[in-house]
């Protein structure tokens, strides 16, 4: 009779463990399912673009995705380069604003997300939690510490150019936020954004050849975003830099590969990111006769681009994929304004967009730390 008591007892916990991850289940997707059905709600897909980009609905989940992460210290991956075992140390000692969403570059533009979403959505429900998180985070005392940690000899290259572009984003932004707690958060981000201007215009000169990667190290990339902060900040020097730079690097390019392109771990492309950097260096006519050997078939109203595929969300580099759907739409969106030639591009974005929208908040840390900010990018850039 014991045996057979031990025995219902195992399979009455059994079927409550089954119930309870059955719910969990339900839920991930339940959260996957809103997500797409809003999209599809404000998206028609028709001859003409008519996408509806970001409404309150779809903002307000997304700003929960950082909100998440920005203060969770592990898992984490640190990149480091030590000198000594004295440098050494635990995430939140090293960095102590931006050690939260698993490595620096991905708290950073959390908190970019979370301070873009705060400015163009300011009835958001969550607002209040998200500008206290960052005023908690982004102080002088924690500033000055990650300043401190860019300034070690063995940490010259950290986060070079990637987590250096979205560092200057997040300043531009906070510049451009006209409150005190914008004019606040301002003056503790601009120390390391001067100290990024900086290594920018000191490596720039010294790299000989672009690098093309489809991930963080990709050189168009982390010149978009530099160039946009120099333009809005009137960084004249740094600008300077990176106009002599695109126009060394990149201006003799020709029949970009686009084919060839994505490769299995690329949250970025190569191609697009490159004629994306090109577009806010010449002038539109320069472009245009530009574009036409770089990337010739974007001019053909009939082009397309398939989406990339992502088949294991669990696997955090298999994931990049979701980010290289949103990384593709803001720069198609981005050319797509330059002249109507180039309006069909928009509906090609749109399409990347509704592939990976709903599928990127499914529980997966892997992706959920963020994921949020490329959608996010990818969903303003189109309503620009």
């Amino acid at each position: 009779m014991k045996n057979k008591h031990n025995a219902a007892q195992i399979i009455s916990i059994s079927h409550s463990i089954r119930k309870r991850n059955s719910l969990k289940l339900f839920i991930n997707s339940l959260l996957c399912f809103s997500l797409s059905f809003f999209f599809a709600c404000n998206t028609k897909m028709e001859n003409t673009h008519t996408f509806k980009t970001l409404t309150d609905t779809i903002a307000a989940k997304l700003i929960e995705m950082p909100m998440k992460c920005v203060n969770q210290e592990f898992p984490n991956k640190l990149n480091q380069s030590l000198d000594s075992l004295g440098e050494m140390g635990r995430p939140a000692e090293l960095h102590p604003a931006f050690y939260g969403c698993y490595d620096w570059h991905s708290s950073v533009h959390g908190h970019w997300m979370m301070l873009i979403l705060s400015q163009k959505y300011p009835h958001l429900p969550q607002k209040e939690k998200a500008m206290q998180l960052m005023l908690q985070n982004i102080t002088p005392e924690k500033m000055a510490r990650e300043l401190a940690y860019f300034q070690r000899k063995s940490e010259k290259s950290f986060e070079r150019t990637y987590g250096w572009a979205w560092y200057l984003k997040l300043t531009q932004t906070a510049k451009e936020l006209k409150t005190p707690e914008g004019a606040a958060l301002y003056q503790n981000l601009k120390p390391l954004a001067e100290e990024l201007s900086h290594r920018y215009q000191q490596f720039l000169p010294k790299l000989v050849y672009p690098i093309r990667a489809g991930e963080h190290p990709n050189t168009a990339f982390g010149l978009s975003f530099a160039y946009d902060y120099a333009v809005a900040l009137g960084d004249d020097s740094l600008k300077q830099a990176i106009i002599l730079a695109a126009n060394r690097l990149f201006l003799n390019d020709k029949k970009a590969p686009l084919s060839w392109e994505p490769s299995g771990f690329d949250f970025l492309s190569p191609s697009l990111e490159e004629a994306s950097l090109m577009c806010r260096i010449l002038s539109k006519k320069e472009y245009i006769h530009w574009l036409s050997g770089f990337l010739p078939q974007l001019s053909d109203e009939n082009f397309d681009l398939k989406h990339a595929e992502v088949l294991d969300r669990a696997d955090g580099k298999l994931a990049h994929l979701d980010g290289l759907n949103f990384s593709r739409a803001w720069c198609l969106y981005r050319i797509a304004k330059i002249d109507k030639q180039f309006t069909h591009l928009k509906i090609v974005a749109d399409k990347h967009i509704r592939h990976s929208l709903g599928k990127m908040n499914d529980g997966n840390y892997s992706g959920d730390h963020w994921l949020g900010s490329f959608a996010t990018l990818a969903l303003l850039e189109a309503g620009e």
